[in-house]
């Protein structure tokens, strides 16, 4: 009960508070996402991979996050072919089960829980998450050859990866930022996280609960809250991570399904009913299986 009061129920409450003004005042949401992703996110990077000490650890991460997405896109190609689905409806399983909800929802908790030192990895590996969603993810919504062109396209237009390039230029050479500069990143940087965390309560708030398809939905859901979480701690085996970051990956691998991927399901039009109500489903029960979660992993 401790870690559901000190950790998650601080990060419910502001989603909550999203939720309630978009239900009020019906908010257009374009404007906020675009001011948090062109603005607010990449300032966010910057400064964390600007400060960070970057190691092996980091390689690990990486090969953690691609271990993990083809055991997830194997796992769902297998149910399809058990349940001779189409492969629209593998497709939207995917997206919604293969990408996570790392950035309006992981990271946050993740500082609650552990700090500025667990933060730190959480937004490198919202990064990632950012560029593997951005490609696989567009890929798997529009599938083909365009989907390979568009997916390139979306990681290129994409803020964050500058971001990170820009901070690993400054880092690797005698040029660093002046103070007064990097105070302005300071300043935009602490606006990010809150801002995502409203936005994520205000896209639930568009989510309806109509026409669910409950086989698919819970098979998506354990996907997501238990088997994910269930092989990243194998994956932590593999390698000799730093016991903090082992703990992130595990906890952010048990986040919900991610709120961007439904735009690019409505986009391409690859299941969006399906993948919008797992996502719901998930960030709902969520609430329980990351407290339950936090409690084992100490």
């Amino acid at each position: 009960m401790t870690i559901f009061v000190q950790v998650v129920f601080p990060v419910i409450l502001v989603f909550f508070i999203g939720f309630l003004v978009q239900k009020w005042k019906k908010v257009d949401i374009k404007p906020i996402s675009t001011v948090a992703i062109y603005i607010l996110t990449p300032c966010l990077v910057f400064r964390t991979f600007y400060e960070a000490e970057m190691n092996m650890q980091y390689v690990y991460m990486i090969l953690f996050s691609l271990i993990l997405l083809f055991a997830l896109i194997i796992i769902n190609k297998a149910y399809r072919f058990m349940r001779r689905y189409s492969q629209s409806t593998e497709s939207g399983l995917i997206l919604s089960t293969a990408f996570m909800n790392s950035g309006n929802y992981g990271a946050p908790i993740i500082l609650f829980a552990y700090g500025n030192a667990g933060f730190a990895y959480a937004v490198s590996l919202l990064v990632l998450q950012s560029v593997i969603m951005n490609f696989f993810g567009v890929y798997y919504a529009a599938r083909g050859k365009e989907g390979i062109k568009i997916a390139i396209r979306a990681v290129l237009m994409m803020p964050a990866t500058y971001a990170v390039i820009l901070a690993l230029i400054l880092k690797a050479t005698p040029i660093y930022m002046p103070d007064n500069l990097m105070l302005t990143v300071d300043i935009i940087a602490e606006a990010a996280v809150p801002t995502v965390m409203v936005i994520l309560g205000m896209q639930l708030a568009l989510i309806k609960w109509e026409h669910f398809e409950w086989g698919k939905i819970w098979f998506g859901t354990i996907v997501r809250l238990v088997i994910s979480p269930l092989i990243a701690f194998l994956i932590t085996l593999m390698f000799p991570f730093d016991p903090l970051l082992a703990n992130v990956l595990i906890v952010l691998a048990a986040m919900p399904s991610a709120a961007t991927i439904v735009m690019y399901a409505v986009q391409f039009q690859a299941e969006p009913r399906l993948v919008s109500s797992i996502t719901l489903v998930t960030t709902l029960l969520s609430i329980f299986t990351i407290t339950l979660l936090l409690a084992i992993l100490g």
